[in-house]
């Protein structure tokens, strides 16, 4: 199995202030992504990999001097281009850019492209290996990481109209139990189909597998207080959960 790790990020950002460059808890925030693909690398699960390549795309100078002075691993880079730095530039479209010119430097193949994304550092060493096991079992066009929800748009979510608020989803449910079980996507990871990206499916068609993670391991970074709530967590996760800690501590 030949497997393809990508890290995108851009420069800058528009609610925390150059946030893929930010230290998280003392440490390269980048480099979270780096160590568990590193102890992902080293242990049994990935005994199946014959060939594995990491990349960066991005547009930051900062970003790609962190990754070229990683303790991990070699890092290609890719400088995204232009079209594909802007607000509205698509991930799948940076991801199957990242395919595309990997498979031309390199000359070879890849049967799955893993995503890691920055901003989710609280992963672990078996989350990873959990994301490429059931993707590749499963055959998934595009298999990602979810939390179990703790609103449910069968019962417990609204949304206002012009007639004022009501159920996103009109049900007779009157317990949350009865409702079906809801996900959140997280944002962390990502297991992509090569003929899927080439094909330019995503995410409204195909066929679609999930994980599901430890459910406050990861939140949205939009804003500062974000970021200083997710260190918050990521204390007390290093110091109570040792699967968390291992990917902490693996970054010397």
């Amino acid at each position: 199995m030949n497997v393809l790790f990508t890290i995108c990020g851009r420069a800058g950002s528009k609610g925390i202030h150059n946030k893929n460059v930010r230290d998280f808890c003392g440490k390269p925030l980048p480099y979270s992504s780096l160590s568990a693909i590193d102890l992902y690398l080293k242990s049994d699960e990935a005994k199946n990999i014959d060939k594995y390549d990491v990349v960066l795309s991005t547009d930051s100078d900062k970003l790609i001097e962190l990754i070229n002075d990683n303790p991990f691993m070699k890092v290609d880079v890719i400088n995204r281009s232009e079209e594909l730095s802007g607000d509205t530039a698509a991930k799948k479209d940076v991801i199957w850019d990242c395919l595309n010119q990997m498979e031309d430097r390199r000359g070879y193949a890849y049967d799955v492209v893993v995503d890691l994304d920055i901003t989710s550092p609280l992963r672990t060493v078996k989350d990873v290996a959990n994301l490429i096991d059931t993707h590749m079992k499963t055959g998934a066009d595009i298999t990602y990481s979810v939390t179990t929800s703790r609103r449910n748009p069968y019962f417990n979510q609204v949304i206002r109209t012009d007639k004022g608020y009501r159920k996103a989803i009109v049900s007779e449910y009157t317990a949350r139990q009865q409702a079906p079980e809801v996900f959140d996507m997280n944002a962390s990871l990502y297991a992509y189909r090569p003929g899927h990206l080439k094909a330019g499916g995503d995410f409204n068609e195909g066929y679609f597998e999930a994980i599901v993670m430890y459910d406050t391991a990861v939140l949205d970074l939009d804003h500062e207080n974000d970021f200083e709530l997710m260190e918050i967590i990521a204390k007390y996760l290093y110091d109570k959960k040792p699967e968390f800690a291992e990917v902490y501590d693996n970054i010397k």
